[in-house]
C-alpha cells in the first residue's frame, strides 16, 4: 500500500513541477515579493490564482466511497490530464520576459520540491484504506495553493539568500575601492531609466568604456551583479540605473556606488502606492541629486515643472535640459518624426555655441528626445567633440520594447509594451498618430496608479479616440476605464475589441489589417494581464 501511494504521487509531483514553473514566473516578475508587491499581484488577479482546473481535486472525496487501488488509478489519471492541458497552454502562451533560471530560483525549487516530497513521504507511512481521502485531499490542496506554495519557499530561503547577497555585497564594495578611475553615473526617475542608460551608453561609447547596468537591474542586487559580473580594470564610467519603491531607496543605491554624476528623467506618478504621495515620489527621486559630491553634476529637465520647483539641498552643479522651454541649457527644437526616425537640432548654451546643430535618430518619441539631450549634456560635460556626439546619437540602437519598431508579417509594429504610464502612453499615441495607414492600439491599460488609476485610464481612453482606427483591449475588467474614455468621445462601438487573452490579439491584427497598418502595443507583460 505504502509503495502504491508514493508511485501514485509521481505524476502529481510531475504536474507539482510544472505548475511551478508559472507560479515562481509570478513571483520573479514580482520582486520575489520586495515590498509585498507578489502579494498584492496575487490580490489583484485573485482568479487567475483560485480558478485553475486542478481546483477540482476536491473529487477525491469520493475516496471515502471507492476501493483503494481505484482511487489512486483516478489521483494518477487526474494529475496526468493536468499536466498534458498545462504543456499544451504552456505552447500556446506568449510571454515576453521568461522566467530566469537564477541561483536563487534554483535554491527556491529544491525547498519547493521539500515541501511536497518531506509530507508526501511522511503521509505513505500513515496511509490506509480508511484514510486515504484525507491524504488525497492534502496532496491536492498542496498542488492548488501552489502560488501560496512559492510564496513559503521564498519565505524560508530568507536567511540563505541574506547570507549570499551579504557575501556578494562586501565583494562588489570592494571591487569598487579598488577602481580608483571609475565614474559613476546615476539614472533615476519615475519612467524612462532604461532608455535613458541605453542611449546614455551608446553616445559615450563613442570615446569611452562603459559598462551600464543590464536589462532593468536597478536595484542594490541588480547593481550588484554589475559590478561583481560586468566591471572591469578597462572600465572608464559605469552606468547605474536607480530604481524605488519608496523613500530612502535610491540613497540606499547612492551609499553603495557613489555615483559622480546623475540624472533625473521625469517625475510621475509610477508607484504612487509604495511611495504614498506625489511629494515623497519627488523627495525620493531627488535622493540622487543630493547625493552627488560638490565636484559632481546632475541633469534636470525644465520641462518638467516638479523638477524646476524642487529646491535642491546641496550645491551640485545642475545642467538643465529642455524642450518647451528655452532656457535650458541644452535645448532640443524643429523635432521632425517619421517612420524612419526623427531629426532635431540642439542648441548647447553650457558650452557657449552659437549655431544649432542637427542631430539624426532611428528612435521615435519626444521621451527619447529628452532621453538623448540628457545624453548629450553629460557627453559635452566630459569633453566629447559636437562631431562625435552626432555619430554617437546616430548610433543610438532601438531599445527593446520601448517605442521599438518592427515588423509583424505584413504589419509595422510600434512595440511599446515594456510598461505605460500616463505621459509615456500619450506620447506614443502621438507617435503612432504620424504613422501613415490604419492606426489600431493594443493595450491592458496602466497600473501602479493609486487612487488616479481610473482617471489616467480613462483620459488614456479619450486619447486613443482621436489616433486610432480600431482598438485592442486585453482584459475586460482590467480596461473597463479606458473603455469608458472612448465612449465618452463617442467612440464608434464596433471598433473596439474587447479580449482576456492577449494571443487573440494578433489573430485579430490580421483580420482587421489594411494595405499599411501600424499597430502600437501599449503596456506591460501578456503573462501579468491575461484574464482567463
Amino acid at each position: 500500500m505504502q509503495i502504491l501511494f508514493l508511485v501514485a504521487l509521481v505524476p502529481c509531483f510531475i504536474y507539482y513541477l510544472l505548475k511551478g514553473t508559472k507560479t515562481l514566473h509570478m513571483l520573479q516578475q514580482n520582486w520575489y515579493n520586495e515590498g509585498n508587491r507578489y502579494i498584492r499581484w496575487i490580490l489583484e488577479n485573485k482568479y487567475k490564482v483560485f480558478i485553475d482546473p486542478d481546483m477540482f481535486f476536491v473529487i477525491f472525496i469520493v475516496s471515502i466511497f471507492t476501493a483503494y487501488k481505484a482511487s489512486l488509478v483516478l489521483f494518477i489519471v487526474f494529475y496526468c490530464l493536468m499536466s498534458l492541458m498545462f504543456i499544451k497552454r504552456k505552447k500556446l502562451e506568449q510571454v515576453k520576459k521568461p522566467l530566469a533560471y537564477t541561483k536563487r530560483v534554483k535554491r527556491i525549487i529544491v525547498t519547493e520540491i521539500l515541501l511536497f516530497l518531506i509530507p508526501g513521504i511522511i503521509f505513505s507511512f500513515y496511509v490506509s484504506f480508511e484514510n486515504l481521502w484525507v491524504f488525497l485531499l492534502l496532496i491536492g490542496l498542496l498542488v492548488y495553493l501552489h502560488y501560496f506554495v512559492v510564496l513559503l519557499a521564498n519565505f524560508i530561503n530568507k536567511p540563505v539568500e541574506k547570507a549570499v547577497y551579504a557575501h556578494y555585497m562586501r565583494q562588489a564594495k570592494n571591487k569598487l575601492k579598488n577602481m580608483n578611475n571609475l565614474s559613476v553615473i546615476g539614472i533615476t526617475g519615475s519612467y524612462g531609466k532604461t532608455s535613458s542608460k541605453n542611449i546614455l551608453n551608446d553616445i559615450l561609447n563613442v570615446k569611452y568604456n562603459v559598462c551600464p547596468s543590464p536589462k532593468n537591474f536597478n536595484t542594490p542586487n541588480g547593481l550588484m551583479l554589475t559590478i561583481n559580473n560586468h566591471l572591469d580594470k578597462f572600465t572608464d564610467i559605469m552606468i547605474a540605473e536607480m530604481g524605488a519603491f519608496k523613500e530612502g531607496e535610491i540613497k540606499e543605491l547612492c551609499d553603495f556606488v557613489h555615483p559622480k554624476y546623475g540624472i533625473l528623467t521625469t517625475i510621475g506618478t509610477a508607484h504612487m502606492d509604495s511611495f504614498g504621495s506625489q511629494e515623497n515620489i519627488q523627495k525620493g527621486k531627488f535622493e540622487l541629486i543630493e547625493n552627488l559630491p560638490k565636484d559632481g553634476l546632475g541633469v534636470l529637465n525644465r520641462d518638467d515643472k516638479l523638477q524646476v520647483s524642487y529646491k535642491l539641498k546641496n550645491k551640485v552643479k545642475i545642467l538643465w535640459i529642455g524642450i518647451d522651454n528655452k532656457d535650458a541649457d541644452i535645448n532640443a527644437s524643429n523635432i521632425k518624426q517619421s517612420y524612419k526616425g526623427m531629426t532635431f537640432d540642439v542648441e548647447f548654451r553650457n558650452l557657449g555655441l552659437k549655431e544649432k546643430v542637427k542631430f539624426e535618430t532611428k528612435l521615435l518619441g519626444k521621451p527619447n528626445v529628452y532621453n538623448i539631450l540628457a545624453g548629450l549634456a553629460l557627453g559635452s560635460h566630459l569633453g566629447i567633440s559636437i562631431d562625435k556626439l552626432q555619430l554617437g546619437v546616430r548610433k543610438v540602437k532601438s531599445i527593446e520594447h520601448r517605442l521599438e519598431l518592427k515588423k509583424y508579417a505584413d504589419i509595422n509594429i510600434i512595440d511599446d509594451a515594456y510598461n505605460s504610464n500616463p505621459v509615456g502612453s500619450k506620447m506614443a499615441l502621438d507617435v503612432l498618430s504620424l504613422m501613415p495607414g490604419k492606426k489600431i492600439i493594443v493595450t491592458p491599460g496602466m497600473i501602479e496608479l493609486g487612487d488616479k488609476q481610473y482617471e489616467y485610464n480613462k483620459n488614456f481612453g479619450n486619447y486613443i479616440a482621436d489616433v486610432c482606427d480600431a482598438v485592442i483591449l486585453v482584459g475586460e475588467e482590467q480596461t473597463k476605464p479606458i473603455y469608458d474614455g472612448l465612449k465618452e468621445k463617442k467612440y464608434k462601438e464596433k471598433n473596439i475589441y474587447i479580449i482576456n487573452d492577449v494571443k487573440v490579439a494578433f489573430k485579430l491584427m490580421h483580420e482587421l489589417k489594411d494595405k499599411q497598418t501600424y499597430v502600437l502595443l501599449e503596456n506591460d507583460l501578456p503573462d501579468i494581464f491575461n484574464e482567463k
